[in-house]
């Protein structure tokens, strides 16, 4: 039986929260690849034009970049990339595609943590229908094989850049996304938070991986708000836990539920090493932000001020066998935005305001751009006057927080798609209708450069020069899922990126253009899944 699909009417939302709907400061222009304003690119690495990339993670001089696909396409291991001349990033080597791990897999999340010189590389299954992966075990809910791997670091060199996996961790259910903890107090003490939305007991643990060097991994605490919510609330939105951010100190944790919406939990006992810590809410769920059936993907607080930046991810409605099993998280036009919830009650959530390409702000689109294409917010990364987001094929998007009740675009930066190559992997839902940029990562800011990951185009490392660049230019690093370089700083005593040299600031002139043509293409797919279990988009 299908499940009703409730939407809020936007009227009601104003009228409830008086919000406030931002957009670019620049002016509207609809995204045309291979223009930027406030950004300059410095170095681009196509990755072999492998495709299907995913979650970048970096060390010292080194960027690794996972795979959302499986071991069955060219170059499906993590990609290991020099970039200490940021201007000419090099790839240079590749962590292969386990042989211990069987082809449906997909390395698409990786994490650094870089005072212990380790590479964490997460594994768990993918869809043939949205991943192009040779076995849709995703597709069938719980997977049987799930997998956390701890690579040393501590001996690579630009000549031998492959780092010895070390030990695995196999969690207790299936992993989708991970936010990584360093104890402040504690150089020596981690805490790995990972979601796993089609387990409705445990959406949320909480491992410590402290004794990663021997494989010594405990699950300390594990969470979930699914029955806090009404069998209506279950049965009209999609209550199912996506991804987290935790606050630097650890005391507080920042929920993206999806159609459950945003809610603040108290971490604080994690954080304090307390025996068999808890985890509450402390948004009571009659008190969560919730806006639609599919809602919140990423949620991270605006450092400084009481608000959250929450992204909500909208695909292009693809063939009826994707609209079929993902609802409208296949919806297309107008697709998902950014919206800023203000948690000055974390009690009472409320959304504020939202900001929107002009995307956004169609109610139709043509055929062509309104199937196996995206332009929706996907990953934040936040600094208390300005955020980061990519924007699939909206690029990335420079976001004015200084208001966060009324953000306005500061810059934006759309390259250039790179030609296609023998090999490629094309998105089965991302990229055939698309403008052929799909801006995917977090984006990590190190030096003062801002590195993203692209799924069709590989790596992209480009320099921010609108308002606030001084903010970002004094960042020695900040990614939006880990609190890596807030309060605990990264790789004091390790070799660096060479730092490009900081231009002048400047306006990049403004380009106004319609939209471009884009291909109409996709074979229809007809794997199908029980609707409750999430083979994500993300």
């Amino acid at each position: 039986m299908k499940r009703k699909v409730v939407m809020l009417a936007l009227g009601a939302v104003v009228a409830a929260v008086g919000l406030q709907t931002g957009g670019p400061r620049l002016g509207h222009a609809a995204t045309v690849p291979g223009t930027q304003s406030n950004f300059k690119l410095i170095g681009h690495e196509p990755l072999f034009n492998r495709g299907m990339n995913a979650a970048p993670a970096i060390y010292s001089h080194f960027m690794f970049i996972g795979s959302r696909s499986d071991g069955s396409h060219l170059h499906s291991g993590v990609q290991i990339v020099d970039i200490s001349h940021p201007s000419n990033p090099r790839d240079v080597g590749e962590i292969p595609y386990p042989t211990t791990i069987p082809i449906g897999y997909t390395s698409r999340e990786l994490r650094v943590w870089p005072q212990q010189k380790v590479l964490m590389v997460m594994y768990f299954g993918c869809s043939a229908l949205i991943h192009a992966c040779e076995t849709s075990l995703a597709d069938a809910g719980e997977q049987p094989f799930r997998q956390i791997d701890f690579f040393d670091l501590s001996g690579i060199t630009t000549a031998a850049p492959v780092p010895a996996l070390t030990t695995s961790y196999k969690p207790l259910t299936t992993p989708h996304e991970m936010f990584l903890w360093l104890d402040p107090k504690n150089a020596a003490r981690a805490i790995l938070y990972w979601t796993s939305p089609n387990n409705s007991a445990a959406q949320l643990v909480a491992t410590d991986i402290s004794g990663w060097k021997s494989g010594v991994f405990k699950e300390i605490s594990v969470f979930s708000a699914v029955t806090d919510y009404s069998q209506a609330d279950q049965q009209n939105y999609d209550v199912r836990l996506h991804s987290l951010s935790i606050s630097p100190d650890g005391n507080r944790g920042y929920l993206a539920y999806l159609g459950g919406g945003v809610l603040v939990i108290d971490t604080s006992q994690v954080a304090a090493g307390v025996t068999s810590p808890k985890i509450t809410l402390v948004t009571p769920v009659s008190g969560r932000a919730y806006w639609n059936y599919e809602g919140a993907h990423s949620s991270v607080p605006i450092p400084g001020k009481p608000y959250i930046l929450t992204t909500e991810e909208i695909y292009g409605k693809g063939t009826p066998a994707m609209q079929a099993l993902f609802g409208p998280a296949f919806g297309g036009c107008p697709w998902g935005w950014v919206r800023i919830v203000d948690m000055t009650d974390p009690t009472n959530l409320k959304v504020v305001s939202e900001f929107k390409i002009d995307e956004n702000n169609l109610t139709t689109c043509p055929a062509a751009q309104d199937n196996y294409s995206s332009y929706t917010s996907h990953n934040p990364t936040v600094l208390k006057d300005i955020a980061f987001v990519t924007w699939h094929s909206g690029g990335l998007r420079a976001i004015e927080l200084s208001d966060p009740t009324h953000p306005v675009q500061d810059g934006f930066f759309v390259p250039k798609p790179d030609a296609l190559q023998p090999g490629h992997t094309p998105d089965p839902a991302l990229e055939a209708g698309s403008n052929g940029t799909i801006a995917w990562s977090y984006p990590i800011i190190r030096n003062g450069l801002i590195y993203y990951v692209d799924i069709a185009n590989g790596v992209y490392i480009v320099r921010y020069t609108g308002p606030h660049a001084r903010e970002v230019n004094a960042t020695s690093f900040l990614e939006g899922n880990s609190n890596v370089g807030g309060t605990a700083k990264p790789e004091q005593s390790l070799p660096a990126s060479r730092s490009e040299p900081t231009p002048a600031p400047m306006i990049w002139p403004l380009l106004v253009a319609g939209c471009g043509a884009v291909l109409a293409a996709g074979a229809a797919l007809s794997r199908r899944r029980p609707r409750r279990m999430l083979v994500t988009p993300a």
